[in-house]
């Protein structure tokens, strides 16, 4: 596959797109925090990729984590695209009428209540270390292909991980504690999440035990 990207064939960005484009737009996602903005991030990822196809080596393994350090990439840039939709809706005279999508979005409010959660307290790390999360976390990467997203060492991704995880435990907890504290109703059952905090980190809390 990597000679065949390599030589640019466009077979093989077929095939590319269909094992990752999934994958390539839930990491952008996660990292955005806007469905539209994760769809341009995939389209300029697949793009930019075809117009760097040279740089591909040919040994090696998956294309995951090329195709991720791109993603990583034009998602830090993807304020900026929101900046402008909202300044040309801003100057749009009156608004368009449109049809009622109601039902075509029932299905997303909760995904999207949770997804602003998970935005919210990973808002709290650094860019860095909300990549590496995004990364290996959600993304499924080993620190080796994290590393190689990233373009950094993999000692860099180790700790940037551990400083990441160790940051979101503290938020949990304290926001865990304090809602304890203001609650006013009956507790949880054993098992339940007590905040979407909790919630928005449990795959870290999991992957670490």
């Amino acid at each position: 596959m990597r000679g065949r990207v390599r030589g640019g064939e466009r077979a093989a960005f077929a095939e590319l797109y269909e094992l990752y484009a999934t994958a390539v737009y839930h990491h952008a996602l996660r990292l955005t925090g806007d469905w539209s903005v994760a769809e341009e991030v995939m389209s300029e990822t697949f793009l930019a990729a075809w117009r760097g196809r040279g740089d591909v080596a040919v040994e090696g393994g998956s294309l995951r984590p090329w195709l991720f350090g791109i993603a990583t990439n034009k998602a830090r840039n993807a304020d900026r695209s929101l900046r402008r939709r909202l300044a040309f809706l801003a100057r749009r005279s009156e608004a368009e009428t449109v049809d009622d999508f109601a039902e075509d979005v029932v299905g997303r409010v909760d995904d999207a209540r949770r997804l602003a959660e998970v935005r919210r307290v990973l808002g709290r790390l650094r860019r860095h270390e909300r990549e590496v999360i995004a990364l290996c976390v959600w993304g499924g990467l080993d620190y080796a292909q994290a590393a190689e997203a990233l373009g950094v060492p993999v000692g860099t991704v180790r700790s940037r991980l551990s400083r990441a995880r160790a940051r979101l435990r503290e938020i949990v907890e304290r926001e865990a504690g304090t809602a304890r504290t203001s609650r006013t109703e009956p507790r949880p059952r054993r098992g339940e999440v007590e905040s979407e905090a909790a919630f928005a980190v449990l795959p870290i809390q999991e992957e670490a035990r």
